[in-house]
């Protein structure tokens, strides 16, 4: 019963859950709002309606998301004060910069801009109206910055100095804190991974107008926009992972080491990266693998012959560093241990990049098998349908892999996450507001999936006359949208 109620197992389990769930949303919101504004631009160029009319569907789905999103964010913030009051006292002075920034900067930024597009379809020029798309996308950009370079500051801490007196971290660089190699490798990593989920999201919509053969003409070109959309950002997403990787493995070599299951240290063909791996129930030893040889040194070094360091030998050299000395208090776990568990570690890396190539591979085959206007057999439509949450799925494992992988650390080499709860919480207070959370937020679950499947379903809009020459018509059907969506 202890366990069931320890409360650093359940804030961690709390704010893991409201995190991924939070997370559904932000990359929606990121790579919709630039294929929204890429779609408009298109318009604008061209004067073709059809692109009009798909801005004006995958914008009233952005719009419904970005709403989403919002609602599930705010309370990210509050659980630091919370279930971490231990962590927030001794880093809110540098943790805290980025996400101030973050609020009183980028989401006014982005909320500003947001409004001029939803009322300005009649009331601003064309250009006018399309830079406030624009910046909206630029405004979610720099927030999801803000958020990467305070996630990176608990993977990699920079821009700091310990107060022995006041016993607190205290800001000493916040550009250290904004440039921290994390967060420059994490940023387009993020990016590219949230413009394939967009991508994957257009295919389905246009997927299941075309299965009912609706919008035959604006729908296949919405297809084929997204299935290129998606394989462009999953070049994007292999190139800034594989330089994240080896960021990774410079500041938590741990991690890397936990990702690929390596005890021992390697180095040249050894340093191999296996596809598939079976081993003894404790995870120390291995019975089958298949394996590339010389990948892990390439994936962790950039070259063939680069030397990969095991998980025994860096415990040993934690121990070393971390538990040897008169105040070890915050920095030694108490059982000692500073590998985090292997087989999610392992496995989050191996299923965050196959699902990525997964949705990249069926998009590629979409643009194939779509290159000529033939008709198709209905089982092809419900894979590409299918296929819309696979990059979601690939970016919330991709954040296990990389909080679950920083254990037993919250800041790492500075503060234990057993450190980081609050002392004076009772685990039955946790429990209670974990399953209220998990209820309101499935019922949330279940709204946001209602109205983006019923904004999606009603199809293209009618176009009375097009934005700028005058009338009543294009600005209010996005004033509804924006009542049903609050």
């Amino acid at each position: 019963m202890n366990e069931f109620l320890d409360p650093l197992v359940l804030a961690r389990w709390q704010f893991g859950l409201t995190t991924l769930y939070h997370f559904i949303f932000v990359p929606l919101t990121i790579g919709l709002s630039l294929l929204v504004a890429i779609l408009q631009t298109v318009w604008v160029r061209t004067g073709k309606v059809k692109y009009l009319k798909l801005t004006r569907l995958f914008g009233k789905i952005f719009l419904i998301n970005f709403a989403m999103g919002i609602v599930t964010g705010i309370v990210q913030e509050f659980q630091f004060g919370m279930n971490w009051s231990n962590y927030s006292r001794f880093v809110g002075d540098i943790f805290g910069a980025p996400l101030a920034m973050e609020g009183l900067i980028a989401f006014f930024f982005e909320a500003t801009f947001i409004g001029l597009w939803i009322f300005g379809w009649d009331k601003l020029p064309k250009k006018i109206h399309l830079m406030t798309i624009w910046f909206t996308w630029l405004g979610t950009t720099i927030s999801a910055y803000f958020i990467l370079a305070a996630n990176a500051f608990m993977q990699n801490p920079q821009g700091f100095e310990i107060n022995a007196e006041k016993g607190r971290a205290e800001l000493v660089d916040i550009g250290a804190v904004l440039t921290n190699p994390i967060a420059l490798g994490q940023f387009p990593h993020t990016i590219f991974a949230a413009v394939m989920f967009g991508g994957t999201v257009i295919v389905a919509v246009a997927a299941w107008h075309l299965k009912r053969n609706q919008y035959v003409d604006e729908m296949r070109t919405a297809l084929r926009f997204g299935a290129w959309a998606n394989i462009l950002a999953f070049v994007g997403v292999g190139l800034t992972g594989h330089t994240l990787g080896m960021t990774m493995t410079q500041a938590q070599p741990m991690k890397m080491a936990a990702a690929e299951a390596l005890y021992n240290n390697a180095s040249g063909a050894d340093a191999s990266f296996s596809l598939f791996s079976l081993g003894t129930p404790d995870g120390a030893h291995e019975i089958f693998s298949v394996r590339i040889p010389y990948l892990l040194s390439f994936l962790s070094n950039g070259t063939f012959d680069g030397s990969v360091e095991g998980i025994r030998d860096l415990q040993s050299t934690y121990e070393q560093m971390y538990c040897s000395g008169a105040d070890t208090l915050l920095t030694c776990p108490s059982d000692g241990q500073f590998a985090p568990v292997i087989w999610i570690t392992y496995w989050s890396f191996r299923w965050m990049i196959g699902l990525g190539f997964l949705a990249a591979l069926v998009s590629a085959v979409g643009l194939w098998i779509t290159r000529k206007n033939t008709e198709l057999p209905n089982w092809v439509w419900k894979v590409a349908i299918w296929t819309a949450p696979i990059p979601m799925l690939g970016s919330l494992i991709g954040w296990i892999f990389t909080e679950m992988g920083r254990q037993p650390w919250i800041v790492f080499g500075v503060m234990t996450t057993e450190q980081g709860v609050s002392p004076g919480v009772p685990g039955w207070a946790v429990l209670v507001s974990l399953v209220v959370f998990t209820l309101v937020y499935g019922a949330l679950a279940v709204v946001e999936f209602k109205l983006i499947f019923k904004a999606a379903k009603e199809g293209l809009p009618e176009i009375e006359h097009l934005p700028g020459e005058g009338g009543e018509g294009t600005g209010e059907p996005d004033q509804q949208q924006l009542a049903t969506v609050y």
